[in-house]
């Protein structure tokens, strides 16, 4: 199965020239180090940047110049710094091309679970709401199972929703998968080395075969 890395390396492949992209918290940060260099995107965080770079050599950090998930970043070339107001009229208005978010748990009909487990203490839901209620295109990356093996791509998600019906295709350790508009994830490709019999034992929601499934090269 693919690892965090892994993940971030097959969701660059998605990245299309002249895109504005958000990226979330957690493994879809990585996705900065992985795009190629023929292609030039803007990355936005909603704390306020627009350019974000990769992440930063040890003598390039800068205490003060972070994303949204308060890791320290590094600025492009034509970077603009501006406030959280602007930043969230931006997402708001439909500027954002491509967000690609992690999650705890998607839905056959592309629902999302990302910013709260009941019970536990949690900073606020952040940008996430306004995210998926507004980019044009959403990849999630995620892992397929939780730690004890029960999936995380369901029938129906068991915590409190994000979004509804926005996600359009899911990276996992395990798989790329679309959603389809009339719901159920359909499989495209597969983690080196995982089976297609693996993948379905690992999805609870309902997962459409169609042909020979390939590898992913990553």
């Amino acid at each position: 199965m693919l690892d965090k890395i892994g993940i971030a390396k097959r969701i660059a492949q998605e990245v299309r020239d002249g895109m504005y992209i958000n990226l979330g918290i957690g493994i879809p940060t990585l996705v900065a180090n992985y795009i190629p260099k023929n292609i030039h995107v803007v990355l936005q965080s909603e704390n306020g940047l627009l350019g974000i770079g990769p992440f930063p050599k040890e003598h390039e950090v800068d205490a003060d110049l972070i994303n949204a998930g308060k890791q320290t970043v590094t600025m492009m070339p034509g970077s603009a710094l501006f406030s959280s107001a602007d930043s969230f009229g931006m997402i708001r208005s439909g500027k954002v091309d491509l967000t690609i978010l992690g999650a705890m748990e998607v839905s056959e009909n592309g629902d999302i679970a990302n910013w709260k487990v009941p019970g536990k203490m949690v900073k606020g839901m952040g940008g996430a709401m306004d995210l998926v209620a507004s980019a044009k295109n959403i990849i999630v990356a995620m892992q397929h199972c939780s730690k004890d093996g029960a999936s995380k791509l369901l029938k129906k998600c068991t915590l409190p929703i994000t979004g509804l019906r926005c996600v359009k295709k899911i990276v996992s350790d395990m798989a790329v998968l679309n959603v389809l508009p009339d719901g159920g994830f359909r499989l495209l490709e597969r983690a080196p080395g995982v089976s297609v019999e693996q993948i379905k034992n690992a999805t609870a929601g309902k997962l459409v075969v169609d042909g020979e499934i390939p590898e992913m090269k990553i």
